[in-house]
Formats: structure tokens, C-alpha cells, sequence
């Protein structure tokens, strides 16, 4: 007997298409382990994502991996305490990733706006 799971849609806060990422058969009733498929990316955002993700107590295990280089898609699974569950850690992942991305980008701009670089001609 299956077992369906309805997952928050806390995707379209963030901007994404829905198409985008969607969570894998399998997942846990509880949902604090599943395996997140998602399509058109690669190891940039994956090594990056699983770090942000491990930075979270609550979570016990965060893994992703490419399943063939023709498929242009990514699963992450997320493994955590019953104090929290695979989305919402999923979600704040994206979230603080999201904040470490803004905040190198703004000190990037106030470095480049000082000018103190050396420029080649």
C-alpha cells in the first residue's frame, strides 16, 4: 500500500517554478527523511546546497548526487531529527543560501566601489 505525502508548496515563496523540484517516492510518512529531485541543475548549487543544510542541528544526513551526466536533474536527500522535517529543512537551506549569496554580493559591490584594486590594461 502506497502512502501519499502532501508536501507544503514552499516553493512558490521562493520564486520557483513548481516544475522545478518536486520530492521523490519514498519519503518517510513523517517526513524527515526524502529525496528531492531537482531539474536543470548540477554541483554549483548542489555542494552549496548541502552545506547550507548540514549547517542546520536538525539535520542528521544531507547528500546529493548527480544520477547521469545526460540527465539534467539532481536529488538531495535530507535524513533529520523528529524535531523538524525534510522541507522545512529544505526550505531553510534554499533560505540561508539565499542570504550567504546576498551578503557576498553586497560586500563584493562595496569592495568593487572602493576602487583599492589594481586594474590591467
Amino acid at each position: 500500500m502506497e502512502t501519499t505525502v502532501q508536501v507544503p508548496n514552499y516553493i512558490a515563496v521562493l520564486d520557483i517554478p513548481e516544475e522545478k523540484i518536486e520530492v521523490l517516492p519514498g519519503a518517510s510518512a513523517d517526513l524527515t527523511s526524502a529525496t528531492f529531485s531537482i531539474k536543470e541543475e548540477d554541483h554549483t548549487l548542489g555542494n552549496s546546497l548541502r552545506w547550507a543544510i548540514m549547517q542546520n542541528s536538525q539535520v542528521d544526513f544531507c547528500g546529493y548526487s548527480i544520477p547521469h551526466p545526460s540527465e539534467a536533474k539532481m536529488n538531495v536527500r535530507i535524513q533529520t531529527t523528529d524535531r523538524t522535517n525534510a522541507v522545512e529543512a529544505m526550505n531553510k537551506g534554499l533560505d540561508d543560501l539565499k542570504t550567504v549569496c546576498q551578503f557576498i554580493k553586497a560586500r563584493l559591490g562595496e569592495k568593487l566601489e572602493e576602487k583599492d584594486y589594481a586594474q590591467m590594461e
